[in-house]
């Protein structure tokens, strides 16, 4: 008896495809709805929590006071910028208490280059998982922020520490501090799935990142008070500079926690519009290019 031809008993790529979408598979390079992809991130919670933990965990370990350092590195920012702009630059003009006013831009700016860097490259820097598992690559991105979330505690802790230290009232405003932290991680996770997609299309853009950053560093109000150095410009111009993302988070920031920065409903109102725009935005963005991740 003859062998069997394999090329006779071969499936055709029409048969092929049939029986893979019989069995519930699906090719890798195929980009589910944004509905079912949704749904295939909250089922991977778990495993985006525990990436989280481990990232943040092991950012430290390899020094010997650990995670103290968490705690060191924003004092020690602070401290440096103070000597810099509040001593020799004199841009603590028009604030009365410059130290936590400071104090705030230093910490929540840090924050976000921190979330845009290590999330513009959460896909790059992590060929090896994405090559081997299947899963939504939207995880990677939002793992940024959490683990940026998680390891800034120390920072935010200090930040209250300072409102009674620098001889701010404690007031029922503080209880807005964490609704502005979460303002600002969410705006950051939408930031940080449009800078993974952007960085996987071209490495080389991963390179502009610190120059944007540092530009958005010294034009959002970190040092200094937009309303005052921006008083001899036209009114459009201290617009803008206040009511872009970053300008803003340290607004929400400061109003929680500043008597001398009033509470005012409409950065808030902006943030939150900010927040639907950047989160909604970004997902949509990442989720076009689910399926090409890690081939280039």
């Amino acid at each position: 008896m003859n062998p069997p031809d394999p090329a006779a008993s071969a499936l055709s790529a029409e048969d092929a495809r049939a029986l893979a979408r019989q069995h519930g598979l699906t090719s890798l390079a195929q980009r589910p709805t944004l509905r079912a992809y949704l749904g295939q991130l909250w089922s991977r919670r778990q495993f985006i929590m525990t990436l989280s933990a481990a990232q943040s965990a092991a950012k430290y370990e390899g020094n010997r006071l650990g995670q103290l350092w968490a705690l060191f590195n924003p004092a020690l920012l602070i401290v440096s910028y103070f000597l810099v702009f509040g001593v020799l630059l004199r841009t603590s003009r028009g604030i009365d208490n410059f130290v936590l006013f400071l104090s705030i831009g230093v910490v929540l700016f840090g924050v976000a280059a921190t979330v845009i860097t290590s999330g513009a490259r959460a896909i790059s820097s992590n060929l090896g998982l994405v090559r081997a598992l299947r899963f939504p690559r939207a995880a990677l991105p939002i793992s940024a922020t959490l683990t940026e979330l998680i390891t800034s505690w120390p920072a935010f802790a200090l930040l209250l520490l300072l409102v009674p230290i620098t001889g701010e009232p404690i007031t029922w405003h503080a209880a807005l501090f964490p609704a502005a932290i979460g303002l600002q991680m969410l705006q950051l996770t939408g930031m940080a799935l449009i800078a993974a997609r952007l960085v996987d299309v071209s490495r080389d853009l991963a390179n502009l990142i610190p120059t944007v950053l540092r530009l958005l560093r010294y034009t959002s109000g970190v040092f200094f008070s937009i309303a005052v150095f921006a008083a001899a410009f036209p009114p459009v111009v201290e617009a803008l500079l206040a009511y872009q993302p970053f300008a803003l988070q340290l607004t929400l920031g400061r109003q929680a926690l500043m008597q001398e920065v009033p509470l005012d409903g409409g950065p808030w109102l902006a943030s939150v519009v900010w927040t639907v725009v950047l989160l909604v935005g970004g997902m949509i963005v990442f989720w076009r290019g689910e399926g090409s991740y890690g081939r280039g």
